[in-house]
């Protein structure tokens, strides 16, 4: 509901606040510019009644003085029959420059308040603030929800999820401008609506109109006690009396209050305070305008100039997000639902299982409500059931769409009681095999809420197993399921393989190094990184195999690292490739394994094939970062992946220093060893801030983690510590 509330205002207003944010960009920089060309003595060096006599000086036609927002000091006068402004130096009363209001600013701003229109363009742009502050609220409370709490708002933002460039940039730059859109929004709904009389105005205080004494001489104005008393920073106008009018006065207006003084005495005549609420206004005014805080109007103007980003950038994400999951025809609304469905996905391929088991429990009579795991609600009024289908990402860890399940269900009242199901999917040959789906059914063990039956796995997306899943499950709440699994479809490039080169052979380690391009000349190859994931559909099976990226699109190839499995269906289609054969494939982002940004040293390790993204990340280090790699293989006459290309970078500087250890050679070594060995370089290292990413099977990655704790000891530092803290990735299989 939160999310929805946060992005349909953003799409159907796309257009409205674009206006509205990037003309009050442009109009912050006009404060700016005034104040850039003004002089500005500090407060006490000078007062009104100095100013005045320099201004009569110097222009004996002065007929008004005023202080703008900015500070500089502007008089307006008539000479030889003609009216001007001119901007002065008010500490001599010299001509600064010509005063004439910029068309261009004046017609921005009409844009920016009414669109060029009337009154009607003054109320949609009130209705853009509106939505502009609704759309801040709710996205602070989702990146709070993100974050883990209101605490966390402003530590690291991680990347969550595969397509997750966009929505780290919106989060980033969301939180970044929150405060200043929120500023701009909240003045601008408050001026609208005192103009639309939905909040009553608060009237200025008026001094009453006193006439100056008849025949009295007029004092030089240096000399007036009242004009001297204020001083030049609390001036807003001072109007001059007529000339031949002996009876007329002056009239000030400060920021505090106006008034009229005698010309005759210079003594005040009458004076009265605005009033409190007339000051706010002027305030809010100012605020909004940023043209008494010049500084402010800046920062103002920077955060409107994230809206046109946002707003690409949110367009992106909900578009990733429709497209993405399948159309749920069925789906009922969660307070009406009998049934909740709950769906932990990565790569959304569990989305297609969630799809087959809404249809048929819908056509069983049941009302069931679909949701990512991650929008578990506080309450759902109607519902007895709770069925929960995920995937694991990693070592155990939740997959994209249920990274803060568990954080809810902790929070989730223990009442009403809801039975309860969960089906894990994984693939076997993975260690920690549906390891998420065992700490949801322990979690909820907890809760004493009764288990509908045992939690399921199934292996490799199985679609009979599936089925028969929903036998069992349509038996244990006596309502019969008939479903029928059908694999999403994906939308793939054909790539042919244009380059290989094979390793392992001496010690059955079968293992090749493929280069893939567009099978059609002229076409591009789809956007990736390195360490993002390539699904391939080997022929006849519709389930993808995903595989570490070793190139960035940019390097004009796709490139991957295969190693051959017995009865591995894709890795034998894979390695029995001929140069010109193509393949189908797609991109999965993998934005959770990717070195951090900055100039931190990095700790590079893998084994075997895990050397794919490593080697990937070390292309791309042209900015000569510290990049370590520790790397173990079996042989080095036989599967010493990339020798010639890791040779040079070395001498290219992009890699610092190579560590590599062999099980096969003489002497045996594994990298754990080798970390072990150079325990004070990498204590040393961690001293300066680095990340460790490790790429590889998942006994080496166990291995390596224990080698790593042993080394850190030292320094109070572990790899759970690490993890959280995101300078400990693995990317395991």
């Amino acid at each position: 509901m939160l999310r929805r509330l946060h992005s349909l205002p953003g799409l159907f207003a796309a257009l409205l606040l674009l206006v509205i944010a990037t003309s009050g960009a442009i109009l912050s920089l006009n404060p700016a510019l005034e104040r850039a060309g003004a002089i500005v003595p500090p407060r006490g060096a000078v007062n009104v009644a100095d100013v005045a006599q320099r201004a009569l000086r110097a222009y004996p036609g002065v007929e008004q003085i005023e202080r703008l927002p900015s500070g500089a000091v502007l008089v307006y006068f008539t000479q030889g029959g003609n009216s001007g402004a001119d901007l002065i130096n008010p500490l001599t009363g010299d001509l600064v420059s010509s005063y004439a209001p910029s068309p261009f600013f004046s017609w921005l701003s009409d844009l920016h308040r009414a669109f060029l229109w009337d009154d009607r363009g003054r109320a949609i742009a009130g209705i853009g603030a509106l939505l502009m502050a609704l759309m801040c609220f709710s996205g602070l409370f989702l990146l709070a929800s993100r974050s883990g709490g209101w605490r966390k708002l402003f530590g690291p933002i991680r990347s969550a999820g595969n397509n997750a460039t966009s929505p780290r940039l919106h989060a980033e730059l969301a939180r970044a401008a929150a405060l200043g859109l929120l500023l701009s929004s909240l003045t601008g709904i408050w001026m609208s609506a005192i103009r639309f009389e939905l909040l009553p105005e608060s009237q200025e205080m008026e001094a009453e109109f006193r006439q100056s004494t008849e025949g009295a001489e007029a004092v030089p104005i240096a000399s007036s006690p009242a004009l001297q008393e204020v001083d030049l920073t609390d001036l807003h106008q001072l109007t001059f009396p007529f000339r031949d009018d002996p009876s007329d006065v002056y009239s000030l207006r400060t920021h505090q209050g106006s008034g009229y003084v005698d010309r005759g005495s210079g003594e005040w005549l009458s004076y009265a305070d605005y009033g409190s609420g007339a000051t706010l206004e002027a305030f809010i005014m100012e605020l909004h305008t940023g043209e008494a805080y010049w500084w402010l109007g800046l920062i103002m103007g920077l955060a409107a100039l994230t809206v046109p980003v946002l707003a690409v950038t949110g367009v992106l994400i909900w578009w990733q997000r429709r497209r993405s999951m399948p159309r749920l025809q069925n789906n009922s609304p969660k307070h009406v639902a009998d049934t909740i469905l709950l769906v932990g996905s990565e790569t959304n391929a569990t989305w297609g299982f969630a799809k087959p088991l809404l249809d048929g429990m819908s056509a069983a009579g049941k009302h069931v409500h679909v949701a990512p795991m991650n929008d578990l609600a506080d309450h759902y009024p109607k519902a007895s059931r709770l069925l929960i289908l995920t995937s694991t990402y990693g070592d155990g860890d939740a997959p994209a769409s249920a990274n803060q399940f568990l954080q809810k269900l902790e929070k989730l009242a223990t009442s009403p009681a809801m039975s309860w199901a969960v089906l894990g999917f994984g693939d076997r040959q993975f260690g920690n095999f549906c390891a998420f789906a065992d700490l949801v059914t322990e979690k909820l063990k907890q809760r004493d809420w009764p288990q509908i039956l045992e939690t399921t796995y199934i292996d490799r997306q199985s679609g009979p197993s599936f089925e028969q899943w929903g036998t069992v499950l349509g038996a244990a709440i006596d309502t019969p399921l008939s479903l029928h699994y059908k694999p999403l479809p994906r939308a793939t490039k054909s790539l042919i393989l244009i380059a290989r080169k094979t390793y392992g052979e001496q010690v059955n380690a079968h293992t090749c190094i493929l280069r893939f391009k567009p099978a059609k000349p002229g076409r591009s190859l789809p956007a990736f990184a390195a360490g993002d994931l390539v699904g391939i559909l080997p022929p006849n099976c519709d389930a993808p195999r995903f595989y570490s990226l070793a190139s960035m699109n940019k390097d004009g190839v796709l490139e991957i690292c295969v190693r051959r499995q017995e009865d591995g269906l894709c890795s034998n289609f894979l390695y029995n490739m001929k140069i010109g054969e193509s393949a189908n494939v797609f991109i999965q982002k993998n934005t959770r394994f990717k070195p951090c940004r900055g100039k931190t040293p990095i700790i590079l390790i893998g084994a075997g094939t895990g050397i794919g993204p490593l080697i990937g990340f070390i292309r791309a280090n042209t900015k000569h970062r510290t990049m370590h790699l520790y790397w173990g293989g079996r042989l080095a006459e036989s599967d010493f992946l990339y020798q010639e290309e890791l040779q040079s970078y070395i001498d290219d500087k992009r890699l610092s220093q190579l560590h590599t250890a062999f099980s096969r050679s003489s002497k045996p070594e594994y990298v754990q060893n080798k970390l072990l060995d150079d325990a004070d370089q990498i204590c040393t290292l961690f001293t300066e801030n680095a990340q460790i990413l490790v790429c590889g099977g998942r006994q080496m990655a166990t291995d390596v983690a224990t080698a790593i704790n042993t080394i850190l000891a030292p320094l109070s530092l572990d790899v759970a510590t690490l993890k959280k803290a995101g300078r400990y990735l693995e990317d395991t299989y």
